[in-house]
């Protein structure tokens, strides 16, 4: 085969192998549901940086393979040197000023997904969540119950309103994570640590501890509920009356 129709079989080869990567990257489900705004611009930047890379495996894998294909050693060669070349200056540049480009704009994309799933809305409810060997369990402060602090180890959060979540550590290093959300973080000892999420859809989903704390590391497991605003009302005050009730019960059998 000639050199210029290799050349041809290999670039046609090579965007064939883009076209299905890319394909196969939005057809192939890697994550579980989206629940909350924040994990739409994470998988979305997900795709972004597929899509960045797919191309450039791709063209050093077709480099390499049509390499050992055109100008593999050939039986009796096995002393022989390859011919001096000199060094192409223009494709040097090109290939150094490439990649600097495509991670400045990787970098900065990167940034603007991250401020954007940052940002502080005018409105927002606090969750403290506390994690220690092997549990987690959740407060809500004063600010959300309108009375006495909630300390419950439920975690359910209204859907349409941003939540943010300072995340504390009991005994060990755990981290805080819901796959649905997108979003994790490190409950530190001795810190507070924190992140918001702005859920966007009925259900519940899994919350895991995603950092290995422990033998019961496997079973420090939970779920959020995501509810109507109304239920979720509907939940704060059940579980206020609950606890009014079992601490009225208590101080009644004390002066008994």
């Amino acid at each position: 085969m000639s050199r210029g129709r290799s050349l041809l079989v290999a670039v046609v080869a090579a965007l064939v192998a883009v076209a299905i990567g890319i394909i196969l990257s939005y057809t192939i489900h890697w994550f579980p549901a989206q629940a909350s705004t924040q994990s739409k611009n994470t998988d979305r930047f997900y795709h972004v940086l597929v899509i960045a890379s797919i191309p450039i495996f791709v063209l050093v894998t077709t480099v390499v393979l049509y390499c050992v294909w055109q100008f593999r050693m050939k039986p009796g060669e096995e002393l022989k040197d390859g011919p001096p070349i000199h060094g192409n200056t223009r494709l040097e540049v090109f290939w150094t000023a490439l990649p600097t480009v495509l991670l400045l704009g990787l970098i900065g994309y990167s940034f603007v997904v991250l401020h954007d799933n940052e940002k502080r809305p005018a409105r927002e409810i606090q969750v403290g969540v506390y994690g220690q060997q092997f549990a987690w369990s959740y407060e809500y402060p004063r600010s959300v119950t309108g009375g006495r602090p909630l300390v419950s180890n439920q975690l359910v959060i209204p859907k349409g309103e941003s939540v943010e979540f300072n995340i504390h550590s009991r005994d060990v290093i755990h981290a805080f994570w819901i796959p649905a959300f997108r979003i994790q973080e490190d409950a530190v000892p001795g810190i507070t640590t924190h992140w918001r999420a702005t859920p966007d859809k009925l259900g519940t989903y899994p919350v895991v501890c995603n950092l290995l704390c422990g033998l019961g590391h496997s079973l420090m497991r939970s779920k959020v509920h995501v509810v109507s605003g109304p239920a979720f009302r509907a939940w704060l005050s059940a579980q206020s009356g609950a606890g009014a009730g079992a601490a009225s019960t208590t101080t009644a059998g004390s002066a008994g």
